[in-house]
């Protein structure tokens, strides 16, 4: 979905002596971003997964430190977004435990090729797939489902006063948001205040 490019998808496993966390990137058309699909074995008991290692992810590019986890739950129509850290920018890794939502990533790089530019990925408890956020990204998501919790991994600690954001339907990003006509969307007061790409750009000085 989304102004994405054609996918490549790479397959990383674990070293020879493990054949256990095997994972699937999906590439997603704006350099950085990535889709990871987790293996998961399952049998009549239930299923197992790893949902997180980090040699297999330092093979896929992507070896960060993660030093923060937080979780959120929303219900339907929700929508969260989106948001930044200013001087205090997080790499993210994020999923849905319950539920399902639409993800979304906004590229605010400075001189980034894809500058503006933004890719969304349905996110599920069903699915499985998790969606990684460099710096420098705004990022937001919308709640398909009755329910839904959300989880992050972040690559530094939350800054309550650092908080930045783009308004979530600003036509210069032009984000295909899967709202259905109609909708009454549920969003927090300062959700609905941010300004749009331009502003974000004469303000920060970001190109």
């Amino acid at each position: 979905m989304t102004n994405k490019s054609r996918e490549e998808r790479t397959e990383i496993r674990n070293g020879k002596d493990r054949n256990m966390g095997k994972i699937t990137v999906e590439t997603c058309g704006i350099e950085g971003l990535k889709v990871i699909t987790p293996t998961v074995f399952g049998d009549a008991r239930g299923y197992f997964m790893e949902t997180y290692n980090y040699n297999d992810f330092k093979e896929a590019g992507i070896d960060q430190v993660f030093v923060q986890d937080n979780q959120s739950a929303s219900v339907k129509n929700v929508l969260r977004g989106l948001h930044f850290q200013i001087q205090y920018p997080q790499d993210k890794l994020v999923r849905v435990v319950s539920g399902e939502v639409f993800d979304v990533a906004v590229d605010l790089r400075p001189g980034s090729a894809t500058y503006g530019k933004w890719f969304g990925v349905v996110l599920s408890a069903e699915n499985k797939k998790q969606f990684f956020i460099p710096k420098n990204f705004a990022h937001g998501f919308f709640v398909l489902s009755d329910y839904a919790e959300f989880t992050y991994k972040c690559t530094d600690f939350y800054h309550p006063n650092d908080e930045g954001g783009i308004i979530w339907n600003d036509p210069k990003i032009g984000i295909d948001w899967p709202i259905p006509a109609g909708t009454q969307l549920i969003m927090s007061e300062k959700d609905t205040k941010w300004e749009g790409l331009a502003a974000y750009t004469e303000k920060y000085r970001r190109s």
